[in-house]
């Protein structure tokens, strides 16, 4: 779904409150800060102040934004509109030179504490108490900085390479339908609202982008051992050709089964039959119960 015209969620919210705003602009904050991007080291500068606009408004209906959290801000022109909506905003930055710039060019916004400036990497660095992101990611982390947020049941709206939003949206059944879908889908509604072209960007990257609206909530299941289900959809999903039967035998090394015959002889022949793609979230949990029941999974 896409809804680039008139942001649903948040816009009321958030565009009222940066109304006549005048913006620093992404070109200038470019040269500013003496950088041009470089793709081997996955810079890509958000420089459309159209998206770069938009991007706010597409927090969920009555989101806090008292504390925004920036993950990878660059020259700092996406943080530039998310001050003009929130409280205060934290930005995690990995480039030591980009985190001394920011610092500069916002040196009024830090020293009234409406911005805090985190050099560091966002996979290692302790996270604030934010109470919603909004990010545009480096895209060869994606994966592993969104299953860090996640979990913290907070909105968020995130910048992704355009294939990997459609996975993490998808719905079972579709082509796209897979374990990101299955375990970004365990913590969140996710919705893709807006595709971004490559030109958006300086240097434009390789790839389409889309920006991605995640609103938490709880899963219509429930399940004993978080962690293990999550390893057993993923385990399934390196076996998504074959059928569950298969997948569940050939994946104990991931799954961390110790008996994987004895879940295969616990569940249903009409089960076994179907493939992972065919499998809703709530038939994983399902499944992932009664292999811990029967499958013993390991310590490790």
């Amino acid at each position: 779904m896409t809804d680039a015209d008139g942001a649903a969620g948040g816009a009321a919210n958030t565009a009222d409150a940066a109304e006549d705003r005048e913006y620093r602009d992404p070109d200038a904050l470019l040269r500013r800060a003496g950088v041009r991007g470089n793709p081997d080291r996955d810079q890509h500068f958000l420089v459309d102040d159209r998206v770069l606009d938009r991007i706010p408004t597409y927090l969920p209906d009555e989101t806090d934004t008292s504390h925004l959290l920036e993950i990878g801000p660059g020259t700092g022109a996406l943080t530039d509109r998310l001050l003009a909506v929130a409280d205060r905003v934290t930005a995690i930055e990995r480039d030591p030179d980009l985190a001394d710039f920011l610092r500069e060019e916002f040196a009024d916004e830090i020293e009234s504490g409406r911005l805090t400036v985190i050099a560091g990497d966002a996979l290692d660095v302790e996270l604030p108490d934010f109470t919603a992101c909004v990010s545009n990611l480096p895209y060869g982390v994606s994966s592993p900085i969104t299953f860090r947020l996640l979990p913290e049941g907070k909105p968020t709206v995130l910048m992704f390479q355009k294939e990997f939003a459609e996975r993490m949206a998808a719905s079972v059944g579709d082509d796209d339908y897979g374990r990101l879908s299955v375990s970004a889908g365990h913590y969140a509604d996710v919705e893709v609202v807006e595709p971004v072209p490559k030109g958006a960007f300086a240097p434009p990257p390789d790839v389409e982008s889309a920006v991605v609206r995640t609103t938490p909530r709880d899963p219509d299941y429930t399940v004993d051992d978080e962690q293990f289900f999550l390893d057993f959809v993923k385990a399934l999903f390196t076996q998504r050709r074959k059928n569950v039967r298969n997948a569940i035998r050939n994946t104990a090394h991931i799954s961390g089964l110790a008996e994987p015959e004895a879940v295969v002889e616990a569940l249903p022949e009409e089960t076994l039959r179907k493939r992972p793609g065919k499998l809703a979230p709530s038939a994983f949990a399902e499944i992932a119960g009664i292999a811990a029941e029967h499958g013993g999974p390991t310590d490790g």
